[in-house]
């Protein structure tokens, strides 16, 4: 049974009461229901701290002996914001896990465990903070000050307003649950009449007011991770003027939870287990192993996600797209991004090639970033030598010949950062713990804000930040000195034709600013960088739903059913690619939200009330 009480920078033994693997307090997940028993006994400190124990214990996205799979729920939302989002396929062969063919095809429907799996959990989230709440004011034994129950309290909103959030990014529709809820018979009592917003952005206002700067352990959030959430969720609810100043303070003044000023790191170390909560962790969802846990502290949403036959064994799941992939050619003269003809023509690959026939890898220009992301045949993979093509993909003709490099971990530290997740999963749980926000995600919002208020040279020069990175030679990768000894370093040689250019500087790229060519413009090239800089990290879905002008994004009407129609039409047309797609559509006034899991609308007796097209 997994239990956060380890050393894992969340809590820690001697902050909360639970020294063991068992929460004192535990319903299983589902429709939830509250009882009253902490009125009847003395309540003092100990119950408080293990009450919040549990509620940080679902960042994860998984809680002790739920019933549904952890990688149905983890809070990577590799399924729902990356395959959803059309960066991804499902992977493996078609019949492994149905619910994830389903969603990647857009197929899916309320009896979905995926979706069962999702709610409940953060539905469980939401449980346990509102009980911290609700217990802190029956505190009459003087065990706790009234600073105690200040950070307690901001605490607790910021993990509900996390879990409300992450409810919201997929059924908009969701009831927002707080301790003057009437729910004597359990959560889905509550009605589900519309966007939530405004009472989200009151937790984490209130978080931001009342969280320190810096915090001792380093997975509890500080006051600058609470203005990013806010800031996150204003753009949500498209508040773009609330937002900019917020994301200015961010920039200019923002600080990890140890107090570390916000800062661009090598990208690679945000992937690195070993290098994780450097200064553009903003907020960092911590992942642990060999801390006696059996491996169920260690990222468990990702557990499927490494290639078939790559050290982990096991899954070949999450697999980058054609598209995707081709989203990192760049123009020969200038680096830039090809922004609407980068899907003419893949980047040459090895797609219905076995391991032993030859390949050479494209000479074409291509963004620095793609090989942090993505493996690809004949490329150095971390220090696990060139990857090798099909016989590490498996199932390439139904999941393409790429997979993902942004959940797998070094060779060198194998030993230190994997383990069996259950006893069952080899090398399958990792301490790659997951950046929730990054700093080159709030510098993209802070782009994305400029260019809605109208400043476009602002915008520039946000996105210019983040591609100057990509664009240093000392980030990028290189060959090995031994390709026979891949842990034994790297030359000075990029591995590729590596070129990332900058915006409307001087020269071949003058003509390129956003201001010259305007809002339109600015606006594609934003989210465009947002999917190369945070590509296979679980947002894109999100993104494309928060721009659409269906829930009034300045992205315009149909703007999510034309990326993703793009996107199934052109993975259709992939030579040797399998039959997922063939059956995909995406419906507009439909697919834009998954559907809220029947088991909920039937147990709540109407109260809840399904989304559009469902």
């Amino acid at each position: 049974m997994k239990s956060k009480s380890f050393l894992a920078g969340i809590v820690v033994v001697s902050l909360f009461f639970c020294t063991c693997n068992k929460p004192v307090d535990h319903n299983e997940p589902g429709s939830l229901v509250f009882n009253n028993a902490l009125n009847a006994i003395p309540v003092g400190k100990p119950i408080v701290d293990n009450l919040m124990l549990n509620a940080y214990a679902g960042l994860d996205g998984v809680y002790p002996a739920q019933k549904t799979y952890p990688w149905e729920s983890g809070t990577d939302n590799w399924i729902f914001g990356s395959v959803a989002g059309g960066e991804a396929h499902k992977g493996s062969f078609q019949t492994d896990q149905p619910p994830a063919e389903d969603i990647a095809s857009y197929t899916a429907i309320s009896t979905n465990e995926y979706f069962d799996a999702k709610w409940s959990v953060n539905m469980q989230g939401i449980y346990y903070a509102n009980q911290a709440l609700q217990t802190l004011p029956l505190i009459i034994n003087g065990t706790i000050s009234a600073a105690y129950a200040n950070e307690i309290t901001a605490e607790a909103r910021f993990l509900r307003g996390f879990y409300e959030l992450e409810l919201a990014k997929l059924w908009r529709n969701v009831p927002y649950i707080n301790t003057g809820t009437a729910y004597s018979n359990g959560y889905n009592t509550v009605s589900n009449n519309g966007p939530i917003w405004t009472q989200i952005e009151a937790d984490f206002t209130f978080a931001m007011n009342h969280l320190p700067v810096t915090q001792a352990l380093i997975g509890r959030p500080n006051k600058y991770a609470a203005e990013a959430f806010l800031a996150k969720t204003l753009l949500f609810d498209h508040q773009y003027a609330l937002a900019k100043p917020l994301l200015g303070d961010l920039i200019a003044n923002g600080v990890t939870s140890q107090g570390a000023k916000y800062a661009l790191v090598p990208y690679a170390d945000n992937f690195n287990p070993s290098k994780k909560n450097g200064p553009e962790g903003v907020f960092v969802i911590q992942a642990v192993v060999h801390d006696g846990s059996g491996g169920y502290d260690g990222n468990p949403g990702d557990i499927l996600n490494f290639p078939q036959g790559g050290p982990a064994i096991c899954c070949g799941f999450f697999t980058p797209s054609f598209s995707f992939v081709n989203a990192f050619k760049t123009d020969a003269t200038t680096g830039l991004p090809l922004l609407d003809t980068y899907n003419n023509g893949d980047l040459k690959n090895d797609q219905g090639l076995t391991s032993s026939m030859p390949f050479t890898p494209t000479t074409v220009t291509i963004d620095a970033r793609l090989d942090w992301t993505v493996g690809r045949r004949g490329i150095p993979c971390l220090d696990w030598g060139n990857a090798p093509g099909d016989s590490w993909v498996g199932y390439q003709n139904e999941a393409g010949p790429y997979f993902n490099l942004k959940t797998l971990y070094y060779q060198a530290a194998q030993a230190t950062t994997s383990e069996a997740y259950g006893g069952w999963a080899t090398n399958q749980s990792t301490s790659n713990s997951y950046n929730a926000i990054r700093y080159a995600d709030v510098l993209l919002w802070a782009a994305e804000v400029e260019v809605e208020v109208g400043s476009l040279q602002k915008a520039e020069d946000y996105v210019n930040m983040v591609r100057r990175r990509a664009a240093n030679p000392a980030g990028w990768v290189h060959t090995y000195i031994d390709p026979a000894n891949p842990m034994g370093g790297y030359t000075t040689t990029p591995a590729a034709n590596y070129k990332v250019g900058l915006y409307g500087v001087a020269g071949n790229n003058a003509a390129y600013g956003f201001a010259a060519n305007g809002m339109s413009y600015a606006r594609k090239a934003v989210y465009f960088e947002r999917m190369l800089e945070l590509g296979m990290e679980g947002h894109r879905f999100f993104d494309l739903q928060r721009w659409d002008g269906i829930y009034g994004g300045p992205g315009g009407s149909w703007f999510m059913v034309n990326t993703l129609t793009a996107y199934i039409q052109h993975e259709n047309a992939v030579v040797n690619f399998g039959p997922t797609y063939f059956t995909a559509h995406f419906t507009a006034n439909r697919n834009e939200l998954f559907p809220i899991p029947q088991n909920e609308i039937t147990a709540s007796n109407g109260k809840l009330k399904q989304n559009p097209g469902y």
